[in-house]
C-alpha cells in the first residue's frame, strides 16, 4: 500500500514528493471528485493525503468516503497557508498521543 496526495498547490505537492510521495494539483470540485475517484480505484492506493482547502470544496463526498469506505484512508492534511486549528495543535496532539512535552 502506498499514499497519494491531493493537493491545492505545487509546493505540498513538491515536498511530498521528496519524501516518495506522488500526488496531483487541482484547483475546483470537479479536480477534487476526479482526484479521489482514481485513488479509490487504484487498489496499491491505502492512505491518501488531501489538503483542508480541498476537503471544503467537496465536504459531503470526502465524508461519504471516509465514512463508508475500507479503502483508501483519507487524511486532511494542513495546506502551506497554514490551518483553522490552534498554533499548538501540533505540539498537543504529540503531547496526548505519546505524553511528550515539546
Amino acid at each position: 500500500m502506498r499514499f497519494y496526495l491531493i493537493s491545492d498547490n505545487m509546493d505540498t505537492l513538491t515536498g511530498m514528493r521528496l519524501a516518495g510521495i506522488e500526488g496531483e494539483v487541482v484547483h475546483d470540485p470537479e479536480g477534487v471528485e476526479k482526484a479521489l475517484a482514481a485513488a479509490m480505484a487504484a487498489e496499491d492506493i491505502g492512505i491518501v493525503l488531501i489538503t483542508e482547502l480541498l476537503v471544503k470544496l467537496c465536504p459531503e463526498q470526502v465524508s461519504k468516503i471516509k465514512q463508508g469506505c475500507d479503502r483508501p484512508l483519507i487524511v486532511e492534511i494542513p495546506d502551506r497557508h497554514g490551518s483553522g486549528r490552534a498554533k499548538d495543535s501540533i505540539t498537543r496532539y504529540v503531547r496526548e498521543a505519546i505524553g511528550v512535552k515539546i
